[in-house]
C-alpha cells in the first residue's frame, strides 16, 4: 500500500529521499573538487577550501620510510623456536626448573621445560642464529633488525592484541596504521591509507577493535582487503542509468551542494563520512587493477611461494601489499592465523604441528617479499615489522605435551627496511627464554619506532580527544629504539 506522504512528491525529492543523500553527498563533493559546480565546498571561515583528511601531509621531519607493512603472527610465535637461539636448553627436556610464568594457565613457579624442537643454524654476514622453520627468510638476516627483549602488558590474547595494535590494552583507541594515516594521509586519493588482510581461516579475537579508528573520524579506519575474489565488498557499480536520469541526479547534486557547504565544513564527522564515500567511488576503477595479480611475471608469483600450497595465500597477500604500497598506500598489516587454537600460532596443543604449519605458510611469502621489495628500490622506504601479540613460555603448559603458554614477559620481534640497521640483534631473555634482562622494551618502543622512522616524534604527534592530547605511545610518552635506527 503506498504511503500517504509519498503522493505528490516530485522525482527529484523520491532521487534524494530514497537514497538518503550519500551518494549524491559524496558525487557532489568530487564535482567541486574537479570545479564542474560553480560553488565549491569551503572550510567553516567561508574562504579556505575543504581538505580531504586523507590528503598527504608532511610530517615532523625528513622521513625514512613511507610506507608501513606490519605481518602479523596471530596466536604468539615461540621466540625461542624462532629467532632466540637458547643452546643450554638442549638436552633439558621434561627437566622440572623453578621458573614463573603468566598466560592463559594463570601464574606458576615451576614447569617442566620442552626443549627447542627444531635445530638452529648460523646465516649471513651477522652469523644470526636462525631455527630450521625459516629455511628462506634466514637468508634475508642481514637486513633484519631482531629485537630480543620486547615486552607487553597483557598474557591474554584480546587485551594483548589491542595493546600491539592500539598501545593500550583497553578498547577505544585508534590502532597503528589510523595513527600513521592521520599523520601522513596518502598518496593515492583512489585507495584506502590503511588496508588489512585476514587469514581466510577467520579474524583475530577481539575482531574489527584491532584496525579500529578509535575516537578518530572514520576516514583513519582500515579497509579489509581480500586476496582472492572481489578484493573490497560493496564497490559494485550501480546499474548503468539513462541519460534523462544522469542529467536530474546531476541536477539535484548541484542543488544539494549549494544547500550544504557550510554544514559540511562545520560538521567534522558528516566531511568524514562523505570522504569515505568518495573514496569508495575512486576505488571502483583503482582496486581492481592494484590488486590484479595477473600482471605479475610467474617468476615474481613463485618468488612469493604462490605455487605451493601452504604458501600460496600468504604469498598473495604479500604480494599484494607490494602492489599496494606501490601505488602509495600507507600502511598494510596481514594476519598470518584466524580463528582459534591450531587455526593460529598459539601452540597449546603440539607446538611442531602448530609451528611447522604456519612457518611453512609464511616463510617464503616473507623471504619473497623482502627480496621482491630491495629489488624494486621500495625496501628503503618501506618498513616491515614482524611479530604477534606476545612470545610462548620455556616449559609446559599441561603435565604432557610440548604445548606452550602464553608470554608477555619477554619475546621476539623484528623489522626491516625503512632506514632499519640490518644484521643487528638488540637484547635478550633469560637462559629460558622466561623473560627479558637485557635491554628490556616494550610495545611502546616499537610504536614509537614506527613513528620516528615515519618522519614523527612520538611524543608529539597527538590528537586532542576527551580533554586530553592523546598519543599513540600514551601521555607518558616512549622513545624509539635507538639502536636499529640507522
Amino acid at each position: 500500500m503506498t504511503s500517504p506522504n509519498f503522493c505528490g512528491r516530485t522525482r527529484r525529492e523520491f532521487l534524494w529521499q530514497t537514497g538518503a543523500g550519500f551518494g549524491g553527498a559524496a558525487l557532489a563533493s568530487m564535482l567541486t573538487e574537479d570545479g564542474f559546480l560553480q560553488n565549491q565546498a569551503v572550510a567553516a571561515d567561508g574562504q579556505t577550501a575543504w581538505t580531504n583528511p586523507l590528503s598527504p601531509k608532511q610530517p615532523h621531519f625528513p622521513p625514512q620510510a613511507k610506507s608501513v607493512i606490519f605481518l602479523y603472527m596471530y596466536g604468539g610465535p615461540s621466540h625461542i623456536d624462532t629467532f632466540d637461539y637458547k643452546p643450554g636448553m638442549k638436552g633439558t627436556d621434561g627437566k622440572t626448573v623453578e621458573v614463573q610464568t603468566f598466560g592463559r594457565g594463570g601464574h606458576k613457579n615451576q614447569g617442566r621445560i620442552v626443549e627447542p624442537r627444531w635445530d638452529f643454524q648460523q646465516y649471513g654476514e651477522c652469523g644470526k642464529w636462525v631455527s630450521d622453520l625459516f629455511p628462506n627468510l634466514a637468508k634475508k638476516v642481514d637486513d633484519i633488525a631482531f629485537l630480543h627483549s620486547m615486552t607487553a602488558d597483557s598474557p591474554i590474547h584480546g587485551s594483548a592484541m589491542l595493546m600491539m595494535n592500539s598501545g593500550s590494552i583497553l578498547s577505544g583507541s585508534p590502532c597503528l596504521g589510523s595513527w600513521v594515516t592521520y599523520g601522513l594521509g596518502s598518496e593515492n586519493q583512489n585507495l584506502p591509507g590503511f588496508v588489512v588482510m585476514l587469514d581466510p581461516r577467520g579474524g583475530p579475537i577481539s575482531g574489527a577493535k584491532n584496525w579500529s579508528c578509535g575516537y578518530m573520524p572514520a576516514s583513519y579506519q582500515a579497509t579489509i582487503m581480500r586476496s582472492q575474489g572481489t578484493p573490497i565488498l560493496n564497490l559494485a557499480p550501480p546499474s548503468q542509468m539513462t541519460p534523462g536520469a544522469q542529467r536530474k541526479l546531476l541536477d539535484t547534486l548541484a542543488q544539494y551542494n549549494r544547500e550544504h557547504q557550510a554544514a559540511r565544513a562545520e560538521n567534522t564527522d558528516l566531511a568524514a563520512r562523505i570522504a569515505n564515500y568518495e573514496l569508495a567511488f575512486r576505488m571502483q576503477t583503482a582496486a581492481p587493477e592494484a590488486t590484479n595479480i595477473d600482471q605479475e611475471t610467474a617468476a615474481t608469483q613463485e618468488l612469493y611461494g604462490m605455487n605451493q600450497k601452504p604458501s600460496a595465500t600468504f604469498g598473495r597477500q604479500c604480494l599484494l601489499a607490494r602492489r599496494l604500497v606501490e601505488r602509495g598506500v600507507r600502511f598494510v598489516q596481514i594476519y598470518s592465523g584466524g580463528n582459534h587454537n591450531d587455526a593460529n600460532w598459539d601452540a597449546h596443543g603440539d607446538l611442531k604441528i602448530n609451528h611447522d604449519l604456519h612457518a611453512s605458510e609464511t616463510d617464503q611469502p616473507i623471504a619473497g617479499l623482502l627480496t621482491d621489495l630491495k629489488q624494486r628500490g621500495l625496501l628503503d622506504s618501506t618498513l616491515i615489522v614482524w611479530g604477534g601479540e606476545f612470545g610462548r613460555q620455556p616449559t609446559a603448559e599441561y603435565a604432557k605435551g610440548t604445548g606452550r603458554d602464553h608470554n608477555s614477559y619477554g619475546f621476539t620481534m623484528w623489522m626491516a627496511g625503512g632506514g632499519i640497521k640490518g644484521g643487528v640483534s638488540v637484547g635478550s631473555t633469560d637462559e629460558l627464554g622466561s623473560r627479558a634482562v637485557e635491554d628490556r622494551m616494550h610495545v611502546k618502543n616499537l610504536h614509537a619506532t614506527v613513528l620516528h622512522q615515519l618522519g614523527f616524534n612520538p611524543n608529539q604527534l597527538s590528537y586532542f580527544y576527551d580533554g586530553l592530547e592523546q598519543k599513540l605511545v600514551g601521555v607518558e610518552g616512549a622513545e624509539p629504539i635507538q639502536q636499529i635506527i640507522s
